[in-house]
C-alpha cells in the first residue's frame, strides 16, 4: 500500500535537515536522495518551498516522534536567488552553474538600508532590485536609522526609489517612526528581509515585534560560529498572521540566469525609452541615438541607476561570455 503524503511548508533549514510544517505539527525531515541527484543546478530544497514528505513514526524511551522523508518538491512560483560563489580547485571548471536560493515562494522581499551608519549603498539595493524584479517579486525598501539623518537627507537619498515606483518605508527603531507601518505591510505573508550588515534589522524586527529580532540574532550568530559545519535558515511567525524570514547580512550578491540583453527590462524606469533607442541591441552605453542616455542627461531617469545599470550589464557579459 502506498504511503500516504503530507504537504507542508519548509520553515526553517539546517544541516541537512528540514522543518515543515503540516497539519499534523512541524516535522523534521530529510531529503529524498534521488532529488539531490535531480536538482544539481539549485538548492534541492528550501526555505519557504511547498513540498510533500513520508511520514515515519520513531520509537523511543519516552514516546514516539515522527520523522519525514521529503519526497517531492512542488513547483516554486519564484524564489529570491543568488549565484553561487565560484567553486576553486581541480575540476571546478566542469561543475553546473548554480544559484543559492535564499527564499523560495515569498509574497514580497523587503530591502532593509540604513540612511547613515553604515553608509547607504546604492549599487547593492540595485542589485537587490533588478533580483526581484528577474523574478516578479514585489519589493519594499525600508530606508532604516533615519533618527541619524534629517527627513530632508534621508528623501535624498531614497526618494528616487519612490519617483520610479518602489514603496519606500522610512523607520526607525528608536523614535518608532515607520514601524508600525512596516508591520502593517508584512501582516498576512511571506516575507524576506535582507541587506548589508549593520543596518539594524535585528532592532527592526524587535521594535515590530519584542524578542522577534532576538530569535533572528541568536540563529544568524549560531549560523556564522559554525559557518563550516551549520547553516541554518527560518521563518519566523508573525503576531497577527504571516512569517517573516531574515538573511544574513549580506556582502555580496551575485546574478543568476540573467542574460545580458534583458538587464534593462529590469530598470522600470528604462522601460518607456528602450523601444526609442535607434538599435534593437542599443547597451545604453555610448551607442549613438540611446533613448535612454538621451532621458538620463535630461534627468528623466536618475544618472546613479543607469551606472549601476552599466556596471551590472558588464558583470552579466563577463558571466555569459564566459560559460
Amino acid at each position: 500500500m502506498e504511503r500516504e503524503l503530507l504537504e507542508g511548508l519548509v520553515t526553517k533549514t539546517q544541516s541537512g535537515f528540514f522543518w515543515v510544517k503540516t497539519d499534523q505539527g512541524t516535522i523534521v525531515s530529510r531529503v529524498r536522495g534521488r532529488l539531490l541527484e535531480e536538482r544539481l543546478t539549485t538548492d534541492p530544497v528550501a526555505l519557504g518551498d511547498r513540498v510533500r514528505i513520508s511520514v515515519y513514526e520513531v520509537r523511543e524511551e519516552d514516546g514516539v516522534r515522527l520523522e519525514g522523508v521529503i519526497e517531492e518538491v512542488l513547483p516554486r512560483e519564484h524564489a529570491f536567488t543568488r549565484q553561487m560563489p565560484a567553486p576553486e580547485g581541480r575540476g571546478a571548471e566542469k561543475l553546473p552553474d548554480r544559484e543559492r536560493v535564499i527564499i523560495a515562494n515569498p509574497d514580497q522581499v523587503v530591502f532593509v538600508f540604513a540612511c547613515a551608519n553604515p553608509e547607504p549603498r546604492h549599487r547593492m539595493l540595485d542589485r537587490f532590485l533588478v533580483i526581484a524584479e528577474r523574478q516578479s517579486i514585489p519589493a519594499i525598501i525600508a530606508a532604516n536609522k533615519v533618527d541619524l539623518c534629517t527627513e530632508d537627507e534621508a528623501r535624498a537619498i531614497f526618494g528616487p526609489y519612490a519617483e520610479i515606483g518602489y514603496r519606500v518605508i522610512y523607520t526607525s527603531a528608536v523614535t518608532g517612526q515607520g514601524v508600525a507601518e512596516l508591520h502593517e505591510a508584512l501582516q498576512g505573508k511571506i516575507s524576506a528581509l535582507t541587506g548589508p550588515s549593520g543596518v539594524g534589522k535585528s532592532s527592526l524586527l524587535n521594535a515590530m515585534q519584542p524578542g522577534l529580532g532576538l530569535a533572528v540574532r541568536e540563529v544568524s550568530e549560531a549560523t556564522l560560529k559554525g559557518r563550516h559545519t551549520t547553516v541554518a535558515s527560518e521563518m519566523f511567525e508573525l503576531d497577527g498572521g504571516g512569517y517573516v524570514a531574515d538573511t544574513p547580512g549580506i556582502r555580496q550578491i551575485g546574478l543568476y540566469n540573467i542574460e545580458p540583453s534583458e538587464l534593462d527590462g529590469y530598470f522600470p524606469e528604462f522601460r518607456p525609452y528602450i523601444l526609442q533607442c535607434r538599435f534593437n541591441d542599443c547597451r545604453h552605453f555610448e551607442e549613438p541615438g540611446c533613448a535612454v542616455r538621451a532621458a538620463a542627461e535630461r534627468g528623466d531617469i536618475w544618472s546613479e541607476r543607469l551606472e549601476s545599470y552599466r556596471r551590472l550589464r558588464e558583470e552579466a557579459e563577463e558571466i555569459y561570455y564566459r560559460c
